[in-house]
């Protein structure tokens, strides 16, 4: 469990801290495009630290049960499982980088 949150989810947050601002829409009212664009922070920004708490407590619970040699509650891979879930959530949204352009097709004709 411990690598598969060091994999997805660790690396999940950092691409979504980076894309926790940007934004591909406009609208023409202002009002409503501020009021839309506070309530998506919002969004991003509680999925962001259910991930990073989800992330800590999975990580504590396996850490700490290696090293006293204890088994993990059975919770922590409900944890574990959420976790990877929001993960894939945050990357498959604003967690992604911008799509690069196209290039254009070159013409095999001389210039």
């Amino acid at each position: 469990m411990v690598v598969g949150v060091v994999l997805l989810p660790l690396p999940a947050l950092a691409l979504g801290v980076g894309g926790l601002l940007r934004r591909n829409g406009h609208s023409t009212d202002v009002r409503t495009d501020r009021i839309e664009y506070g309530v998506l922070i919002t969004g991003r920004m509680l999925a962001l630290l259910l991930l990073f708490l989800l992330s800590a407590v999975t990580l504590l619970a396996c850490i700490g049960g290696l090293v006293k040699g204890l088994a993990v509650p059975s919770l922590v891979y409900v944890f574990f499982v959420a976790d990877l879930l929001i993960a894939v959530l945050v990357v498959l949204t604003f967690g992604r980088r911008d799509p690069r352009r196209a290039r254009r097709p070159a013409t095999p004709a001389r210039r």
